[in-house]
Parts: C-alpha cells; sequence; structure tokens
C-alpha cells in the first residue's frame, strides 16, 4: 500500500530537482502551440494560493525517449522526440509533456526514470529509439501554471496540499504539459505548463 507521506516527500524532492534547471526557458520546446479550453485560470508565481481542481484524465496515446539521470535533463530530450516523430511522420494530437516516476528523496540522480513524450491519436509502434505507450485513464488533482519552466516548481506545495485534503495519495508519474512552445513567445511569462497529480484513496 502506498504510504502519503513517503508520496509527498516524493514529490517534494522532484519540486527541488526541478527547482534546480538553470535554464529561464526550462525544455527546450519547439514547434506548434496547443491551448486547450480551462476551465481555471493561469496561476502565476508566487503561490500563495493556487487555483486547483481534479477530473478523470483520459487515456491517452504517446511516444516517448526514456530517460534515466537528472530530471533536469529531461527537457533537453524534446527537440530529440520532435525530429525523430516527424522523420517517422508521427503527428503529434497536442503539446509535448513529461513523466516523472521516481521518487528523488530515495533514488540516486543517475537512477531516476523519466520520459520525454508525445501525444498522437491513436496507438503506435514506432521505430527505435522512439517507442510508445498509453497514459491510463485515472483521477488527477491539476492546474495551469504561467511563467518560467522553473518557476512551475513552486506550484507543487500548494498541490501537495490539495492532495492532502483529499485524502489521497499518490497513485503514479508525475506529469507536465508544456502548452505554449517557448520559441513562439517574446516573453517567457507567456508560457503555460499544466501539472497533473494522479491520486486516490489508500489501499484504494
Amino acid at each position: 500500500m502506498p504510504n502519503p507521506r513517503n508520496s509527498l516527500l516524493g514529490l517534494l524532492g522532484l519540486l527541488v530537482a526541478c527547482a534546480a534547471t538553470p535554464d529561464a526557458s526550462g525544455p527546450s520546446v519547439s514547434g506548434p502551440t496547443f491551448v486547450p479550453v480551462r476551465d481555471l485560470p493561469v496561476n502565476h508565481a508566487p503561490f500563495g494560493e493556487l487555483e486547483s481542481s481534479w477530473k478523470q484524465r483520459l487515456a491517452q496515446p504517446y511516444v516517448y525517449l526514456d530517460h534515466t539521470g537528472s530530471y533536469r535533463d529531461t527537457g533537453a530530450l524534446l527537440p530529440v522526440l520532435h525530429r525523430e516523430a516527424l522523420a517517422q511522420s508521427l503527428t503529434p494530437s497536442g503539446p509535448p509533456f513529461g513523466l516523472y516516476y521516481d521518487n528523488p528523496a530515495a533514488v540516486p540522480v543517475e537512477r531516476l526514470r523519466s520520459r520525454a513524450c508525445l501525444p498522437v491519436a491513436t496507438p503506435v509502434e514506432p521505430r527505435p529509439p522512439l517507442a510508445g505507450a498509453t497514459l491510463p485513464s485515472t483521477t488527477v488533482i491539476y492546474a495551469y501554471i504561467g511563467g518560467p519552466y522553473p518557476e512551475v516548481a513552486q506550484a507543487y506545495p500548494p498541490l501537495l496540499g490539495h492532495l492532502a485534503r483529499m485524502g489521497w495519495v499518490l497513485s503514479g508519474p508525475v506529469r507536465e504539459t508544456y502548452l505554449i512552445a517557448p520559441d513562439s513567445v517574446q516573453d517567457y511569462g507567456e508560457l503555460i505548463t499544466e501539472i497533473q497529480i494522479p491520486g486516490g484513496p489508500a489501499g484504494g
């Protein structure tokens, strides 16, 4: 059974790892911008109060590149992912996202697992180095965060608070979706990231 305290500590470790990203722009995302209809306002740092909610996330097929090592390096794979997808005539059905699997407080940096991902309309079996999978439907706590990617990390404590108030525990990898490509804006304050923290009742 998941331990709620360990889950919270794990996400706080992720917060620290992401906050250390040196590049003000964060992941080097290029390509089209996808702005979905949002049912919540965009939050900006500092996050004394943060508008978040929960929803049932739909299943999402995607292609990806695996990464083992510092979470700070996951974003650097996104341009490579875009190039490989283009070479294989794979069309993204939405914005790129990252999946973060391990607790940085318990797992050595060199063994942290993450994925740089592109959603696709239907499941596919791409050629290496890409792989394909489907992100399962599940309940998530989520929020929209505006500003440079390193500032996104500051939103994790209030989101963890929401998770705790629901009496839920972490039940899968954290997802960060990068809704606006940095090369499409003149000011990184215009960037928007959606954070999704999957969760549910302990033992559920």
